[in-house]
């Protein structure tokens, strides 16, 4: 993406929360194309809460690799893991991006590259509800032009980071 449109995505973005609430069509499904890792991913824009370039993020120290620390949303402390780290992919550099995820408990996701926003016809994506058994945050597909986009279902990821911590806790108490 080039750096002349960041500001036009970022006003299209803004003023997306402060038009009024629309019906929802449900033939299209609102997408997030990013990159994380260096790989290209689709994020489901209802299932986020936001999108924030060049976010401070306060390092914290811990055996969790993905765990890149915490950052203020809205007057919370939300802890901030890469997702390049959590689907196994080597981190070339500290990401960009951070979305928060849409629910609770509070959770954000760091990635690399935005390439953009897009809408596709709801028929388009190939939906996986139980994911790929090695892939445990991708649920289904969507086709595109540039090529075809895993999509990153972040309540799954949520759940995976859950998972993680509680693993560490465990370890943690039985030493």
């Amino acid at each position: 993406m080039s750096p002349g449109r960041l500001p036009e995505l970022r006003d299209a973005f803004d003023r997306s929360f402060s038009e009024p609430v629309r019906r929802r069509n449900a033939d299209f499904v609102e997408l997030l194309a990013v990159r994380a890792g260096g790989r290209p991913y689709a994020l489901r824009l209802a299932q986020a809460s936001g999108l924030h370039p060049d976010r401070a993020v306060t390092p914290l120290p811990g055996p969790q690799p993905a765990l890149l620390g915490i950052a203020g949303f809205g007057g919370a402390i939300v802890p901030v893991y890469d997702l390049a780290a959590l689907l196994g992919h080597p981190v070339p550099e500290r990401p960009r991006w951070l979305v928060p995820c849409a629910g609770a408990p509070p959770l954000a996701l760091a990635f690399h590259e935005l390439d953009g926003h897009l809408r596709v016809p709801a028929d388009a994506v190939v939906d996986e509800p139980g994911g790929n058994p090695g892939e445990k945050v991708l649920r289904g597909m969507v086709p595109l032009p540039g090529g075809t986009r895993p999509i990153v279902d972040l309540p799954a990821a949520r759940a995976l980071v859950h998972q993680l911590t509680g693993r560490l806790q465990y370890a943690h108490e039985e030493q």
